[in-house]
């Protein structure tokens, strides 16, 4: 709530300036996805995190902290939730070629055993998702979706050395995309443009634009 903040004042549930707080817009959504995040350290205390984004979007969304030498046993009960069918998302270079897939079930061409997709996320600059990869033992029986995204990141809050790296927000809607779940992948997109336009006027201690691009996306996303 410190970081960052006017006064060091934060609205408890969007973690925006309470001037430019969007929880009035929060998202309702139905997905048959799940989004797991597995988060580095400090990442949840950081302001431009959009890992929480998910979570206002998809509602079958869990987060645990991640930590080299122990696991919580609820994260390992997930991973063996027989409702659900697990994917690290990480790129495929990096990895045995028989260990990735590049597609999932959708919904209209579920899984032979009714598994829901369960998108393992790993919330963290490069650097450390790297390390959280390798060492994390639990996940290499896992199959590891690669995403192949043609568009450029529209992130701007946080920059990474990589042109091909999006945040855990976009990435997450590519999952979405992917499972046929294209509502809630324009949703969460429009969401992270709406929250991302609101973060930076509030740093520059501007109003936010009602009637711009992101705003106007947003409310034609609510009449369709």
């Amino acid at each position: 709530m410190a970081r960052g903040g006017i006064k060091g004042e934060r609205c408890p549930g969007c973690r925006l300036v309470p001037s430019h707080c969007i929880c009035a817009l929060l998202p309702a959504v139905p997905t048959q996805s799940g989004m797991c995040l597995l988060m580095a350290d400090i990442e949840p205390l950081k302001p431009s995190n959009t890992g929480w984004l998910i979570a206002d979007v998809v509602p079958d969304t869990f987060a645990f902290g991640w930590a080299r030498t122990e696991v919580n046993p609820a994260l390992l009960a997930l991973l063996a939730d027989p409702q659900w069918q697990p994917y690290v998302v990480f790129p495929g270079e990096f990895v045995a070629p028989e260990q990735v897939v590049h597609a999932v079930p959708t919904l209209s061409n579920s899984s032979p055993f009714g598994q829901r997709p369960l998108f393992i996320l790993l919330d963290a600059t490069w650097a450390e998702a790297r390390k959280m990869f390798r060492k994390s033992p639990y996940l290499n029986a896992l199959p590891v979706l690669s995403l192949n995204p043609e568009q450029v990141s529209r992130y701007q809050l946080r920059r990474s050395k990589r042109g091909d790296h999006f945040c855990t927000s976009e990435v997450a809607s590519l999952c979405l995309e992917l499972a046929g779940e294209l509502r809630a992948a324009e949703t969460l997109q429009a969401y992270l443009d709406v929250y991302t336009h609101h973060y930076l006027q509030a740093k520059h201690q501007l109003p936010p634009n009602l009637l711009g691009p992101a705003h106007t996306r947003w409310q034609s996303l609510k009449r369709s």
